[in-house]
């Protein structure tokens, strides 16, 4: 069986690639990291360094040859940016991708989505595929949501390839450059503090990376699953994100820092200007209203329907997992 991996090079689709090798499978990855590109190369890939954004159509169905399944790790995830760089990544590279995937009869495209499509400034516990803020807190959720819609047109355009959206919540792991490279970052910045609001009380889902890859496989492989299905992907051990942090930093990693808590409104109020500020000089905010709401308000997941109807249940516990991304943190040089 070969697949093509998107978003190689980094996060979840550069620890999809290696799992994948490692177990015996072919794999065409692709990214715009060449050096990384080049790691995976030695392990076996085959890597094709490419921008989905300017890649012509003979581009992609050179990805696309021979491969029996695609796992669409690639997105523009950032809480602040240009929409149209984030719906010409994010909606645009989806909709060429599985179109030409069902065109070419693939058997499996599973869409790495993401959960963001639920969250609107309130805490909520135990969500369900089927809930979605009435009003998306940035571009990178709306133009996912998008995304799904131009998977959901595929399915019926193209019977013979089953489409299978994932929305894993809080990605943690080796080659993480979102949640705890920031939070590394923060701390170094700050000498040590590390400002959270409402003192990282919220309880909010992570998951391990390699539990994520695991979903993945089962999405391409179940042959029960309806093409357009949509699961949530957890660790299923919700926690309060100040304890997770201390499992990790402290615990794991010996960091001394100090949680400075702040009361939400004032963060809040902070990011609005820090907002207007990038605005007018275009460089990336410190702060963003959808930062500071997502590390202030709970955001639980229900599992029942990846447990039920994906078969999906967490290989690495969480604790185990945050051992393995110290681990690797350690090893690379990542700490603070």
């Amino acid at each position: 069986m070969k697949f093509l991996v998107t978003g190689a090079t980094s996060g979840l689709g550069r620890n999809a690639a290696q799992w994948l090798l490692q177990a015996g499978y072919q794999v065409c990855a692709t990214g715009r990291n060449k050096l990384a590109g080049e790691q995976l190369r030695q392990i076996g890939a085959q890597f094709i360094a490419l921008d989905l954004v300017t890649a012509s159509d003979e581009d992609y169905l050179n990805l696309l040859q021979g491969c029996d399944v695609v796992w669409h790790c690639a997105a523009l995830s950032s809480p602040w940016g240009d929409y149209q760089d984030f719906y010409q990544a994010n909606v645009v590279v989806t909709s060429r991708l599985a179109q030409l995937a069902g065109q070419l009869g693939i058997k499996r495209f599973v869409h790495v989505s993401t959960p963001s499509l639920y969250f609107d400034f309130h805490s909520h516990q135990n969500i369900s595929e089927n809930q979605l803020a009435k009003r998306f807190a940035n571009h990178y959720a709306s133009t996912k949501y998008l995304a799904e819609q131009m998977i959901q047109q595929n399915v019926h355009s193209f019977p013979d390839t089953v489409f299978i959206i994932l929305r894993p919540r809080g990605i943690f792991g080796p080659h993480d450059r979102v949640l705890i490279s920031r939070v590394l970052a923060l701390i170094a910045r700050t000498k040590g503090n590390l400002p959270l609001p409402g003192a990282g009380e919220a309880v909010i889902d992570l998951t391990f990376v390699l539990n994520v890859v695991q979903a993945l496989f089962l999405a391409s492989t179940n042959e029960q699953l309806l093409s357009g299905e949509i699961f949530n992907i957890t660790n299923q051990q919700p926690m309060q994100l100040k304890t997770m942090l201390n499992m990790l930093l402290k615990d794991r990693l010996h960091i001394d820092y100090r949680i400075r808590s702040f009361p939400y409104p004032v963060l809040f109020a902070l990011a609005c200007c820090s907002e207007l500020v990038a605005k007018v000089t275009g460089k990336e905010p410190t702060l963003t209203r959808y930062s500071v709401g997502a590390l202030y308000f709970d955001m639980t997941l229900n599992p029942e329907k990846a447990n039920q109807r994906l078969g999906y249940q967490p290989i690495y516990s969480l604790e185990e997992g945050i051992n393995l991304t110290a681990e690797w943190l350690s090893q690379n040089g990542k700490t603070v």
